[in-house]
């Protein structure tokens, strides 16, 4: 099967676009003549527009208030012969099998997916032992796609990159003769945390005289983030709730490297090949065999202990006993390679 155009569909978060990204650079490598269209949520066309093999985004809010018919019109004036239900949801498949696109892939777990899809793969994630990169590529089996990428491999099929014009202040931000480190300590609630008070030990022991730190997130997490934080450590730029998706990214390009948890910026960061160091909780599926960042210059650090008793509590005792010191350790351990 050789598409000609096709929809890569995934409507959720900053990371899991991120990792589905590289699915159209291998795509493009067994079909350099396909035009991919990304049909993702609004909030993530900044982080879509950044790859060099997607040739246009569809903003799936806009569909979602058409009507029935304005939007089946709409899938149909895109000309896709495929599309693939990377996440799936029910409206965009039986959307896309009124709008008579020919090969409609899914996975069998989803039971509408057995009425609106005529190409049927039967993989779990939940029980697998793959990263969630991976896991996207078995999508593309119908297309005579069978290789197992490892992950160096994946990361290589980002085509990331920043297209945003870099501001004058932004660069003005940059020393150039320090290691420039952006610390994203919340995640909105999407991912388990490190803990304030682990970063803030992590702040007073980095060296002043070699690294620069920035403290990134919402306007919403600068509230949470005054007090251990940002009214505590003059040494800090607070850049929380100032910078748009679109200069955050621009900014992650020009600096050195980022700390956090599983969240968005970790894997931009990982993306643009700069120094990404994740902490994780070993619990499945949030561990980093499934959700690690891929990337050159990417690493982790995880507890190595069997922990099941912060499985219903975003309190994770198992996280949050990685110390300061093991991160600092890890990020010089990157450094001087």
């Amino acid at each position: 099967m050789s598409p000609k155009r096709i929809i890569i569909s995934r409507t959720d978060s900053i990371g899991d676009v991120i990792l589905t990204l590289p699915l159209a650079g291998i795509l493009k490598k067994y079909f350099p003549d396909l035009h991919i269209s990304f049909l993702g949520s609004a909030y993530t066309k900044d982080i879509v527009n950044c790859s060099k093999y997607i040739d246009e985004f569809i903003d799936w809010n806009q569909i979602s208030n058409f009507t029935e018919s304005e939007a089946i019109n709409f899938i149909k004036s895109i000309n896709a012969d495929s599309i693939i239900h990377v996440f799936p949801k029910k409206e965009i498949a039986k959307l896309a099998k009124k709008a008579g696109i020919k090969n409609r892939i899914g996975t069998t777990n989803r039971l509408y997916h057995w009425f609106t899809c005529n190409k049927l793969l039967r993989f779990s994630r939940k029980n697998s032992q793959l990263h969630e990169a991976q896991l996207n590529v078995k999508l593309l089996k119908p297309f005579g796609i069978e290789k197992e990428f490892n992950l160096q491999e994946l990361a290589a099929f980002y085509g990331f990159e920043s297209k945003i014009p870099v501001s004058e202040y932004i660069l003005s931000l940059i020393d150039k003769q320090k290691f420039n480190l952006i610390l994203h300590p919340k995640s909105k609630g999407s991912a388990r945390e490190w803990g304030l008070e682990n970063f803030a030990k992590l702040i007073e022991i980095l060296p002043k005289e070699k690294y620069k730190i920035f403290i990134t997130g919402t306007e919403a997490e600068a509230n949470l983030m005054k007090t251990e934080i940002l009214n505590k450590y003059m040494n800090i730029i607070d850049l929380t709730g100032k910078l748009s998706l679109a200069e955050f990214i621009s900014f992650i390009s020009i600096s050195d490297g980022l700390i956090a948890a599983s969240t968005g910026p970790l894997h931009i960061a990982a993306a643009l090949e700069k120094v990404a160091i994740g902490i994780y909780p070993p619990i499945k599926p949030m561990h980093p065999g499934r959700w690690m960042p891929i990337g050159k210059n990417a690493t982790y650090l995880v507890s190595e202990i069997y922990c099941e008793d912060c499985r219903k509590t975003n309190d994770c005792k198992c996280m949050r006993e990685i110390s300061p010191e093991m991160v600092f350790s890890k990020l010089e351990e990157i450094n001087n390679r």
